[in-house]
């Protein structure tokens, strides 16, 4: 079976050393806004596609028999073209999305639905922890009596509130360390995106034993999928449950070769 997997999270990478030890021929496609990634095992490329028909053309000249979208649950367009490629070539599509964060008893959330919302419930609070990465930050930069801390792997390329500083730190990250952070730089308000997984989560628990409210930006839905003999779909959360979802349609003939 050659496999598609599209995304450089941690289930992801998981997910491809398994089908490897498999036996399996693996390609991660990973989208290279992150210098030195961690890589899976298998062939890896890097970049876009070109949009569905641009990932419909790719699948085809490559002999693609199943594709995983195992993106970032904030990575809309390309779970988009995902689901447009994978309709038109009738490859059969597993989703490996991790589930979302859920509040908890003591947790103080103040629930968004959009960066500029979360800007301006941030814009609030005097000073306030960052840790969405450095795509939407410009959605901070009109703020200036707020006080932000901004934590990401690479130095951001977009417009910054101007009272800032910058860590740069990649996770996994422990509950000490996080609370350390928050207490020390005197955080008054979190903001993250429902990322949900266990590499981040940490923050959230150092919030609560600290009271910090989290300003939490909630997932965008799925795109529209349709399980049909032509294109199956399998929705999965964890590694463990692609993988067996790909050994079930390897059973049923879904993907025809391999």
């Amino acid at each position: 079976m050659r496999a598609l997997i599209l995304g450089g999270t941690r289930e992801a990478r998981d997910l491809a050393k398994r089908l490897v030890e498999a036996g399996d021929d693996v390609v991660s496609s990973l989208a290279g806004r992150v210098k030195n990634p961690a890589l899976p095992a298998g062939e890896v490329r890097i970049g876009g596609f070109g949009g569905p028909e641009g990932l419909a053309a790719w699948i085809k000249d490559n002999n693609i028999d199943i594709l995983i979208d195992a993106t970032h649950p904030f990575a809309e367009k390309i779970s988009r073209s995902a689901a447009t490629a994978t309709a038109t070539t009738g490859t059969p599509l597993v989703l490996l999305h991790r589930p979302a964060w859920e509040k908890q008893p003591g947790e103080k959330w103040i629930e968004v639905s959009s960066m500029d919302e979360a800007a301006a419930e941030a814009s609030t609070f005097g000073t306030v922890l960052l840790t969405i990465g450095r795509q939407k930050l410009a959605s901070f930069a009109p703020y200036a009596a707020t006080h932000f801390v901004i934590r990401c792997v690479d130095e951001p390329e977009v417009a910054l509130p101007p009272d800032h500083e910058i860590i740069y730190s990649r996770g996994p990250f422990t509950e000490e360390g996080e609370e350390q952070l928050q207490r020390e730089s005197r955080v008054q308000a979190l903001v993250t995106k429902n990322s949900g997984g266990g590499l981040t989560h940490a923050k959230l628990i150092a919030a609560k034993k600290l009271g910090i409210p989290v300003i939490i930006v909630q997932r965008p839905p799925l795109p529209a999928l349709e399980d049909t003999s032509k294109r199956p779909v399998r929705v999965t959360h964890t590694a463990d449950e692609a993988f067996d979802a790909l050994a079930t349609l390897r059973k049923s003939g879904k993907p025809s070769r391999g």
